[in-house]
């Protein structure tokens, strides 16, 4: 459903994602995993079409997003559904009306209608009789599937996940990745879900990428990443803190540094 070809995305001097190419498969749960760093959530917003690759392409579809027209742009993009990191839920807004403002923005349906789709998005996410809290009063799982539902609510072809677990605890954590992994199944929905959680992003995954240092170093079923004698990966799910990834991504000396400061320091 969506292919990315040579994305590469640089912000000044620093190199965040260096000509990767990614394939998207339909109807299936794509997981890209890396370190903080790795480049996974600006993929992930290249793919989402969120932000333009400096070079490459990404492919929707049949349609190149880095080169159409606002206009194609945005049509396209009422398809996709997006989930973010902490939730982006409109505060203004209760539950119900936050989940409908999709809704109301793209489509002319009629009110009754909205209320039975959105009705149905609470069902699906385990939260029908709370359509009146706001986002102040929810806690995180519950903020969590709210966004879900909004995700959802334009029965889009495809969502993107960022750091869905990202600050939960581990029951809340287990419920937002078995819903992902179960609607992905029920309703033949394609999913890309960045995620630095490992026992998550394995579990609810159909294809794994592996990023690190803005570059695939892994890919292919989480069976496969698992038994990966890459020693780059085994460091990663098996969270060792020493490894070929260090943990600093300096590329000059600290004595340097030190030693060379553009500036000094008056004491007064």
């Amino acid at each position: 459903m969506i292919r990315g070809e040579k994305l590469t995305r640089r912000f000044g001097t620093t190199t965040a994602l260096d000509a990767v190419d990614i394939d998207i498969r339909e109807h299936a749960t794509t997981v890209i995993m890396g370190g903080s760093g790795s480049g996974k959530t600006t993929l992930l917003r290249l793919l989402a079409a969120l932000d333009p690759p400096s070079e490459g392409h990404v492919w929707f579809d049949g349609e190149d997003l880095a080169v159409i027209r606002r206009k194609r742009l945005y049509e396209l993009r009422a398809r996709m559904g997006m989930v973010f990191q902490y939730s982006a839920l409109l505060n203004s807004l209760n539950v119900y009306e936050n989940i409908a403002f999709p809704l109301h923005e793209h489509t002319k349906l009629d009110e009754s209608v909205i209320h039975t789709m959105v009705t149905m998005k609470l069902e699906q996410v385990g939260l029908r009789g709370f359509e009146y809290l706001m986002p102040s009063e929810l806690s995180g799982g519950m903020a969590k599937r709210v966004a879900f539902a909004r995700a959802l609510a334009m029965d889009p072809d495809v969502v993107f996940f960022d750091e869905p677990t990202s600050g939960l605890d581990p029951i809340s954590a287990g419920v937002i990745a078995t819903l992902i992994r179960d609607m992905t199944q029920k309703t033949k929905m394609t999913s890309v879900v960045v995620t630095h959680d490992v026992q998550a992003g394995l579990a609810i995954a159909d294809h794994v990428v592996l990023l690190w240092q803005g570059t695939i170093i892994a890919e292919g079923s989480p069976d496969d990443i698992r038994r990966s004698d890459d020693e780059r990966v085994r460091q990663f799910i098996e969270g060792r803190p020493d490894g070929p990834i260090p943990f600093s991504r300096s590329s000059t000396s600290y004595i340097d540094d030190l030693l060379h400061s553009p500036g000094t320091v008056r004491m007064t």
